[in-house]
């Protein structure tokens, strides 16, 4: 299945957040690495998706006075969405090695 950039990030989001990967922290994480600011929709739109593809679950937590009561959403990395993630990572890194002088090196 197809993986939008931002789905990317999203879900690479959700596997370094482990178990405490819900839309705050998501979306936090992702402004702070990236400096951008997605909006709550998008990220929510974006989680939708990939719990559809089958590569997050999401179970609900307990109900928090700060929240009004409400429960928390907590998005978990599935084995189909670690597959995902290294495909990508692989193609990417195909293709980037095809790029003259571009050095890959992180030393």
């Amino acid at each position: 299945m197809k993986l939008g950039a931002f789905e990317e990030l999203v879900l690479l989001t959700v596997g370094a957040l482990k178990d405490d990967a819900y839309g705050v922290t998501i979306k936090e994480m992702l402004e702070k690495h990236t400096g951008k600011r997605p909006s709550i929709g998008a990220l929510h739109s974006a989680l939708y998706r990939l719990e559809e593809k089958g590569y997050v679950t999401s179970s609900e937590g307990g109900a928090t006075r700060e929240r009004g009561g409400r429960r928390k959403k907590f998005y978990q990395l599935t084995g189909s969405g670690q597959k995902m993630l290294v495909e990508a990572n692989e193609l990417r890194m195909r293709f980037a090695k095809q790029i003259p002088g571009l050095n890959l090196s992180t030393e």
